[in-house]
Formats: C-alpha cells, sequence, structure tokens
C-alpha cells in the first residue's frame, strides 16, 4: 500500500497528448502478468526463511522509495500511457538521475520483493522473466518517444543513464 500511495494522491496529466504510443499498454499487460505468476504457489504453506525476510524487506523499502521520489520528479508529466505532452520536459532529477525509469525499477523490486517472499524460486524466475519483457516493451517505447521529442539530448541522457537496472546498459 506504502508503494502504491504516491499514485494515488499525486495529480496526473489527463491532457490530450501531442504524441501516444498504445503499443505501450502490451508492456504494461505483460508486467501485470508477472505478478499474477509469483502468486500461483500455495504461498500460504510457505515459512520464508529469514534471509528471504530480509531481503524481501530490503526491496520493498527500496521499491517505496523510488515510487515516492519517482512521482515527485515526474511532476505534471505522470502518466499511465506513453505519450509527450506539448510543454513535455526530460525529467533528470531525482531517481532519474540513476535511472531513466525509475518507477519500472520500482516496480522490480516490488515483484523482487514479494517473490522472494512468497514464491519458489523457479516461479520467480519464470515472473521476472515475463516481467523484463513486459519492461522491455514499455522502455523501448518511451524511449523512442523521447528520442523523437529530444534528439540528442537523450542520447546523451540514454548513454550515460541506465533504463531501469542501475550500472546495466
Amino acid at each position: 500500500m506504502l508503494w502504491f500511495t504516491p499514485f494515488l494522491i499525486s495529480k496526473w496529466n489527463f491532457q490530450t497528448p501531442v504524441k501516444r504510443d498504445n503499443r505501450a499498454r502490451w508492456g504494461m499487460l505483460t508486467e501485470f502478468l508477472s505478478y499474477v505468476i509469483i502468486w500461483q504457489s500455495p504461498f500460504w504453506a510457505r515459512t520464508p526463511g529469514v534471509w528471504r525476510a530480509s531481503v524481501s524487506i530490503l526491496l520493498l523499502t527500496l521499491a517505496v522509495l523510488l515510487s515516492w521520489t519517482s512521482v515527485r520528479a515526474l511532476g505534471r508529466h505522470l502518466r499511465l500511457d506513453a505519450a509527450l505532452s506539448t510543454d513535455h520536459q526530460l525529467v533528470r532529477s531525482g531517481p532519474y538521475r540513476f535511472v531513466r525509469h525509475p518507477i519500472y525499477t520500482s516496480m522490480l523490486c516490488v515483484l523482487l520483493g514479494t517473490g522472494f517472499m512468497i514464491s519458489p524460486v523457479w516461479l520467480l524466475l519464470v515472473a521476472l522473466s515475463v516481467f523484463i519483457a513486459g519492461t522491455e516493451i514499455r522502455v523501448r517505447i518511451e524511449d523512442s518517444l523521447l528520442a523523437s521529442r529530444f534528439g540528442a539530448e537523450f542520447e546523451a541522457f540514454r548513454r550515460s543513464v541506465s533504463a531501469y537496472v542501475p550500472f546495466i546498459r
């Protein structure tokens, strides 16, 4: 709930965008499917070990921190769809200094944090593969939109900042 709260209380941009790519919705649907996958085991019968609980707490704490700071940094550019507004700016503050898509990083942390707690490793790996596929769809589409708007400025940003996992380009 703490992870989701900033999305509930923020002002979303519902203005008609200058440019939108609805194909990114497939990525979102695929990401959602990954969360469904991790719940497909008798999680109520599992007692996670101390190391799993510790890793989960760390990842979920990071997810909450990233969701709050990312939403704040995005400000008026927060949208559900992959789209550009007339006044769109390239956000490079807050967690965007470290990854281009920190909300996806936070979603990955939620998936991993929950998965470590409730899923067998093999199921978590399946869910992780599905999540990465969906996130790659969204990242490529959003990066393409940003590149079309900001050109060389975005290309320099893309070369210097990882997509959603720090230090992996």
